[in-house]
This record gives C-alpha cells, structure tokens and sequence, in this order.
C-alpha cells in the first residue's frame, strides 16, 4: 500500500466513530522519529509518523552535516559514542553513497594548542577504534608543501589530517521517511499530536491520539505504543500534551553556523581548535561557498523561532579570519542558520560529590506501565540507525513483534546504484556512476545531471522516465530547478512550500538569494487549488 493511499484512509477514519489503528505511533519527523519509523515498518509493524512541520524542519537540518565519530568527543573519555559513531559511519556511507561522501580534514596546529603528541594519539585512536575499510588514516602535514596550506596564515607549518563524512541532513530524513512508506508507514506532515492518553486494561490498553492537521481537521488514532521523538521538544512534549513526568533532563544547546563565499579552492575541510576549547569547521559547501560553525550556547528561547545571534557571527567571523589569510566580517556572511541540540544531562560521580555532565550519546527510556511509552533523549545524526535499531529492540518485544533487526545491510532509497544491498564499491566508484548517468542522460546539462546523482541516487530514474529531451522536463520555476524535479518532491517526498523544495529537499535557495521562491510557490499552490 502506497503513502497516498493509507493516508487517505487515516483521514476518512479520523472523523468516523472508529479511529484508525497502528501498532507504533511516531512524533517528530527529525532524523531520530525516520530511523524509527522506517526500522519499524520493515519489521511490519503499522506505522503512523506525525510531524508538527515539514520533515528535518528543526534540529537535523541545522547540524553541520557531518557523518563523524567526533574526534573531540575523545577527550571527553566519550569512547563508546565514537566507536558506535565510527562503526555507523560506513554503515551510512555504504547505505547512501549519493547524498554521504568521504571527506578529508586538515587541522592546523601552532604551539598554543594541545601538544603534537596528544593530538596524534588522539588520532591514532581514532583510526582504531572502530574497523575502518572506506576512509583512509590520519597523517601529519607539511602545510608549506600542502595544497590545504595555502589559505592559511604562513604561522601555521603543521597539521594533521584525518577522515570522517560530509552528508546531506535533510535529505538523509526524507530518504528514511521514504522508505517507511514504501514499507507501508503512514507519513503525516504538519499535523500535530495535541494530545494522547492510555485507555483500556490490562493486556489491552492502548494509547488514545488526537492529532491536528495545519487545515484545523482532527484525527482520532489509536495505537498499541506511542514514540516520543520530538527532538528539543521531548520534555516539554511529556509535561504539556501526555503530562507525564520526564526520566530525563535535557540541556537545550544552540548551534550556529555562517555561510560565506568559497574561501579556498581545494577538496579538503578544516577543523580548528580555539584557544577557548572550542572546535569550529570550515568545510567546502555547494560548490561556492564555504560552511563555517559551530557555536555551543545554552539555549531557553522559543524553539520555533532559532536565530543566530550578531555575536555568533562575529565569534565565526573571527576565529576564521584567525587561521585565513582571507580575512572575513560580518558583511561577507551571505546565509546562516540556527539549530537546537538536546543534550542529555546525567548524573556522575566526581570523587565524593556527584555533578551533570552532558553527553552527545542518546538514551532511550521504555515506560512499559500500561500501553509502552518509548522516549527518545539526545542523539546525533550519525547514531541515528543505532538508536532506531536499539528502539525497536525495546519496543518490538511488548508488541508481539519478533523481527529481526535489518537495516544495517539495507540501502536508503536511491543507494542502490550498483547492487541491491550496501557494498563497498557504491563510495568508492560514486564518481564514475555519476559519469555513466551524464552519458545516459547526455540531453540534459551535465551537472544538472551530478546534481540529481548526488541528490536522488537511483532514484533520478524516476525522476526522468519518459523524459528524453530538456523540453520534457517542463518549464524551469527557479534556476536549474524544472516543473518535472518539482512534481517529483511533491509526489514522494512530501515537499509543500517553496521552501521545502529549496531549502531542505535541496539547498538551491543559496543559489537564489535575491530571488523569493515566489514564481515556484504560485506554480505550487496552483496545482494544489488544481487538485482540489
């Protein structure tokens, strides 16, 4: 059954006397509720994933796009996160080699940083924590002999180099929401849980929803488990719709980033350690730019409302211009963007005194008193898989579900370019599948065409069937982006707004700054009215 169809009988279900059933109830469409979603379906479970906005609206799509097993979390003592982290990365990277590559860190050292020594043990542990098959090893650097070298300030003559991922967020969440619905999961965008409560005894109680479409419909679902997946919302979700108390406290943390102009013509990221302690990025982005954060503060403003802030752009602006030779200000800044990390606070020993101490690592919190109530704390985007897999592990058991986990050897969708199943050749020989599409496709404007390969994978095949000639694609309502690539992000990928499509589903609003969207958003809600 496609995502269409079971939609359509949610909706005539919602306003009968009988209220439609699922097994698992998912709120929150970031990157933690798709993992769940979509390992829940494969194991045919009924599926019903409510998002209060459109998928990846928040905090996965504010990240700073790297699939890495957090070198800096090393000095945290954190070794289990980076070896779950390290492993996942080349699951992920075999699992999406389209929208996940390979990518190569320089960090420049000077003698105020941590000894030469520390950083290469530190380095060392990191290649070996984990089995390593697609990324190559950490080195030292020459930085007057080395290609990274020359942006920088001639004061720094060492580095290092090490490999980690770069991924495309948002779209690694649409891609886990598709496969749910191609397994059968109901996908419900903007539409919000306004409430929920146990009903029934006994073996029988089951959770009571009332979901709140953007339009103002109600729905009544009724459902065997609930999932709290609502990212930075996860307390407040539990006090003010279920009021139900929290097993967990979370530390809401902002993080910031700044795009520029391309500040250097290379391959290669940055990751700079600050005199303060804090690790900032600088990574190539979208061919012409340069992706610079983040920024790590304590966050208590409103959640749907995320800003960067004049002193955030000054405090990237800086440290930047501390390590390039390109100095850079607040008036180069060309886009920025905010996102809210929950960080979950534990309890530790410190010698005779207990303190909080945050961690980047996730917990899951099963309340099995009566219908299951399975709460997702913290998270990062790179354990996402892991956390799902470990979710459902929890809450398979108490609905008769004994399906085994599976996603670790499956592809997202449009992974599958050489074979069905996740391998080692779809990273490494990206390139040249990017090469045999341009020649199949050689009517269309190659890099059109790389960009549909690094976006949609396979599935570009979809995207461009029956299509022979640029004339079949329709007109083009924004530079490089035609009515056929629009219709596609409608039909499978939930997009709705102009700025679904050119923010999230892609990032070509960076490429149109000085023009609104508006010419698409009137094509968009032209076809809707036309459906209606």
């Amino acid at each position: 059954m496609s995502s269409q169809t079971q939609n359509r009988q949610i909706r005539q279900e919602g306003g009968s006397e009988s209220p439609a059933e699922v097994d698992v109830l998912i709120v929150g469409g970031g990157i933690n509720g798709a993992g769940i979603a979509r390992d829940a379906a494969g194991r045919g479970l009924r599926v019903l994933l409510c998002e209060k906005d459109d998928l990846a609206s928040h905090t996965s799509s504010a990240s700073t796009k790297l699939i890495h097993g957090g070198l800096r979390y090393l000095e945290y003592y954190e070794f289990g996160l980076v070896r779950k982290a390290l492993l996942e990365r080349e699951v992920l990277m075999r699992s999406a080699p389209h929208i996940i590559s390979p990518l190569r860190f320089v960090m420049p050292h000077d003698q105020g940083q941590r000894p030469a020594w520390m950083i290469r043990m530190g380095m060392f542990l990191y290649d070996h924590l984990a089995r390593r098959e697609l990324l190559p090893g950490a080195e030292t650097l020459r930085l007057s002999e080395h290609v990274a070298g020359k942006p920088l300030r001639a004061d720094f003559r060492r580095g290092f180099a090490y490999s980690d991922a770069w991924v495309k967020d948002s779209r690694l969440v649409v891609l886990n929401v598709m496969d749910a619905a191609e397994k059968g999961a109901t996908v419900m965008t903007r539409t919000r849980c306004v409430s929920a409560q146990r009903q029934g005894q006994g073996p029988d109680q089951y959770w009571l929803a009332q979901l709140q479409t953007a339009d103002g419909r109600q729905l009544t679902i009724k459902s065997r488990s609930l999932v709290n997946a609502s990212g930075p919302w996860a307390v407040s979700f539990l006090h003010q719709t279920l009021h139900h108390d929290a097993a967990k406290t979370l530390r809401l943390i902002k993080g910031s980033h700044i795009v520029v102009r391309r500040l250097f013509h290379h391959d290669y990221a940055y990751i700079f350690q600050h005199p303060d302690g804090r690790i900032v990025f600088a990574i190539p982005y979208e061919q012409d730019f340069t992706l610079i954060g983040t920024t790590d503060l304590e966050y208590s403003g409103s959640l749907d409302q995320v800003a960067i802030t004049p002193d955030e752009v000054s405090y990237l602006c800086e440290l930047a211009s501390h390590y390039f030779i390109q100095s850079i200000g607040p008036a180069d800044v060309i886009w920025s963007y905010s996102g809210v990390r929950p960080l979950v606070e534990e309890v530790v020993a410190t010698g005779k005194e207990k303190a909080a101490a945050l961690t980047r690592d996730y917990s899951l919190e099963l309340d099995s008193a009566g219908a299951p109530l399975l709460n997702v704390f913290g998270g990062k985007i790179t354990t996402y898989r892991k956390l799902a897999e470990e979710a459902l592990a929890l809450l398979a058991p108490h609905l008769g579900n004994e399906a085994s986990s599976w996603t670790e050897h499956a592809c997202l969708p449009g992974g599958d370019i050489f074979s069905a199943r996740p391998e080692n050749r779809a990273v490494r020989e990206f390139p040249a599948y990017v090469q045999l599409c341009q020649q199949q496709y050689a009517w269309l404007p190659p890099h059109l065409v790389e960009r549909f390969a690094h976006a949609y994978g396979s599935r570009m095949h979809v995207l461009l069937k029956n299509r022979q000639s640029l004339a079949d694609m329709g007109d083009m309502l924004a530079p490089g982006l035609y009515v056929a690539e629009v219709e596609y992000l409608m039909q499978h990928e939930w997009a709705r707004t102009a700025e679904d499509i050119l923010w999230r589903r892609s990032r070509l609003g960076l490429h149109m700054l000085n023009e609104s969207g508006a010419r698409l958003q009137a094509w968009i809600d032209g076809k809707r009215i036309g459906k209606a």
